[in-house]
């Protein structure tokens, strides 16, 4: 696992031992951030149930201006931390050991991102339970991309009635990540 492309490009991160944790694979990784290049100058990046790290490290390789990562294992906290300090982004990146739904709810009013990664536990609905949470938060800017990493039977259908709209779905060959704007239409419903 390595930084793709940007500043810190080819450097090699840190992963967690054992099956804990499961990292997008540097192919997804690279198709997904060719994607999201034009959203990332400038951007300030949210990387929920952040595992190594390597997802919002790659976002400010590429020019976000900062990212905060959430993780409630405090030994992917670890791997997180150790990844920051080897990539020398101390300054732009911020490190919660919480878990998504908490982490969204204390940064409440404190914060504001552009864009929104999760790749949050298969199988167990968490991608609703932290959708709602930010719908009700005043985190998001206007029209902010979130980006769901999920199994291929994950249906989010739900969530234009949070105030999001799916706007793409790109499917690989155990997964896909589904694309969504907030507050697009009818303004969100903060």
């Amino acid at each position: 696992m390595r930084i793709i492309a940007g500043s810190a490009r080819s450097l090699p991160l840190k992963t967690v031992p054992g099956m804990e944790v499961r990292p997008t694979t540097d192919r997804i990784k690279e198709t997904l951030f060719n994607m999201l290049n034009p959203e990332l100058p400038g951007c300030r990046f949210l990387d929920l149930f952040a595992g190594s790290g390597q997802m919002g490290l790659e976002a400010v390789s590429r020019g976000a201006e900062a990212a905060v990562f959430v993780e409630n294992s405090r030994k992917a906290a670890a791997c997180i931390e150790a990844n920051i300090k080897f990539t020398k982004f101390t300054d732009r990146c911020t490190l919660l050991v919480k878990d998504a739904v908490s982490a969204i709810r204390w940064m409440n009013q404190k914060e504001k991102f552009d864009l929104v990664f999760m790749d949050p536990p298969y199988g167990k609905m968490l991608e609703t339970e932290v959708l709602c949470a930010l719908s009700e938060s005043s985190l998001l800017e206007e029209e902010a991309l979130i980006v769901v990493e999920t199994a291929l039977d994950t249906d989010l259908a739900q969530a234009e009635e949070l105030g999001y709209q799916i706007t793409k779905e790109k499917t690989y060959k155990t997964n896909k990540h589904i694309f969504l704007r907030f507050g697009t239409g009818d303004g969100g419903n903060r």
